[in-house]
């Protein structure tokens, strides 16, 4: 069960007729020695933490430790409840989600990274509206976060998640993969399938740079928790109707961590460059020194 790429993945997952996430579940407890149903508590908090994280905001607004964000979920929450979203039910649901959770960690509440602090809202959004949207249980669910834990895995082995290495892309970007990929297995997708659709993630939000205002994970990130979102949903789409993903998993991988590597460092999560160095974010967080 010791798989270290994509291929080896999919291969073990084609050897033992399983999908993704049961071949993760094996993992955990072979690698990890310990036993299936404590994985499954672990991973049952995982998701409870998930899921008051998405719907806190809602009820009451937080505000950012750095006072950057606040409130935004619950305006596109009201939003949706005046019937004038746009977006349709599925994804106005998960960027509202995703947005909550973001407020939850910039003012320091309780969220599970995944695969970092700065992308945590990207995969409990998606997973929890499909959840409802599609009558999803708790029990499949788990399944999805399993799978999106390979994904996560693969990317943190093979790549990066960190936004100081990578960019924005290695962070987003992987939670979006993960997520999409989650997605498609919830949905019936095979496991090529799912990383078909993680591998359209990862190239559609390639190059994205990490540039957060005052060097705080409040704005852009917020925001760019809802577009990985989206992304993941058009990926997931694509690979639930068949369309052809022409570059592989892997390789996907390490063009993101090469792109990652060449940014400027000014493009690395310094707030240096991009949009914290607009004359609007050097005043709203007091001058850029």
């Amino acid at each position: 069960m010791d798989f270290k790429s994509g291929t080896e993945l999919l291969a073990l997952c084609r050897q033992e007729g399983q999908p993704i996430s049961r071949i993760m579940r094996r993992r955990e407890c072979l690698l990890g020695e310990t036993a299936a149903d404590e994985v499954e508590r672990r991973m049952t908090r995982v998701l409870q933490i998930m899921r008051a994280s998405t719907t806190q905001p809602l009820e009451t607004p937080l505000r950012s430790m750095g006072g950057l964000i606040g409130g935004e979920a619950k305006r596109l929450a009201a939003h949706a409840a005046e019937k004038r979203d746009i977006c349709g039910p599925v994804l106005q649901r998960a960027v509202t989600y995703a947005m909550a959770v973001l407020e939850v960690n910039a003012s320091m509440g309780l969220i599970v990274a995944a695969p970092t602090a700065g992308s945590s809202g990207v995969v409990p959004a998606l997973l929890l509206t499909l959840q409802e949207q599609y009558h999803i249980s708790d029990q499949r669910l788990l399944d999805g976060l399993f799978n999106a834990g390979a994904v996560g895995y693969l990317a943190m082995r093979n790549a990066t998640v960190a936004g100081a290495v990578g960019g924005c892309q290695a962070e987003v970007g992987v939670a979006a993969a993960m997520a999409a990929s989650a997605a498609v297995e919830l949905m019936g997708g095979g496991p090529e399938q799912c990383l078909n659709a993680a591998s359209t993630v990862l190239m559609n939000m390639l190059g994205l740079v990490c540039d957060p205002v005052g060097g705080l994970v409040e704005f852009p990130c917020q925001s760019r928790n809802a577009a990985g979102v989206a992304n993941a949903l058009v990926a997931a789409e694509l690979a639930l109707s068949g369309v052809p993903q022409l570059i592989p998993f892997d390789e996907m991988l390490a063009a993101m961590y090469n792109v990652g590597r060449r940014l400027p460092a000014e493009l690395r999560e310094t707030a240096l460059g991009g949009c914290a160095a607009t004359p609007a974010a050097c005043e709203r967080c007091g001058g850029c020194g």
